[in-house]
């Protein structure tokens, strides 16, 4: 499948090329902070079935004891819980975050097949569980280390808007959407509007 050789080439070269710069990020992240320099979580990926996402620790130790008590301050509506100044995150990590730096290890999720460089964000389970029909829609797709979502406005989007452009995805995706979604991820990346 093309898709699948795109995301083989492009993990496989990526990591190459980014090896040296990731093992400096993953020494700055221990020096700062208490916890491993990689995060591990469970998303939930191509129909339903769940994988472990790799990602640049950003947040402080105890990150996941305190959401619940942050849960009511999210800055967006639906199932996704996004925050402005959310104090879990190191000074470090507001870096990372803010140039999408944390997400680099998802290469090693897209070179093993769990996900993409082009797809939906993948979920959390609790937020799959709070899905209407129209949401399960993105899991029609293998989940992406970037989006339509993340290029057209990121955090700055509602969430209604954000499953339109997922879904406008599923249905319409070839390899010239990817391309040009890959094309504005760098724009995306060095400038920064909704990164947080």
């Amino acid at each position: 499948m093309p898709k699948r050789a795109v995301d083989l080439a492009g993990s496989a070269f990526g990591l190459l090329l980014l090896l040296l710069p990731m093992l400096v990020v993953a020494a700055v992240i221990r020096l700062t902070s208490r916890g491993p320099a990689i995060y591990r979580q469970e998303r939930i990926g191509l129909d339903g079935r769940p994988f472990e996402i790799l990602k640049f620790r950003t947040m402080y130790a105890d990150a996941d004891r305190r959401l619940d008590e942050l849960k009511k301050r999210t800055t967006i509506e639906g199932p996704l819980f996004k925050m402005i100044d959310d104090p879990r995150i190191t000074p470090v990590g507001r870096v990372l975050r803010r140039f999408s730096i944390d997400e680099l290890p998802q290469l090693v999720n897209v070179l093993l097949g769990d996900m993409s460089l082009v797809g939906p964000r993948p979920a959390l389970s609790c937020e799959v569980d709070e899905y209407c029909a129209r949401a399960v829609r993105r899991l029609e797709a293998v989940p992406g280390m970037t989006g339509a979502w993340q290029v057209g406005g990121r955090s700055t989007l509602s969430w209604e808007a954000g499953l339109d452009l997922d879904i406008h995805y599923v249905d319409n995706w070839n390899l010239r959407y990817d391309v040009v979604i890959l094309a504005r991820t760098v724009r995306a990346v060095v400038l920064p509007v909704g990164a947080y």
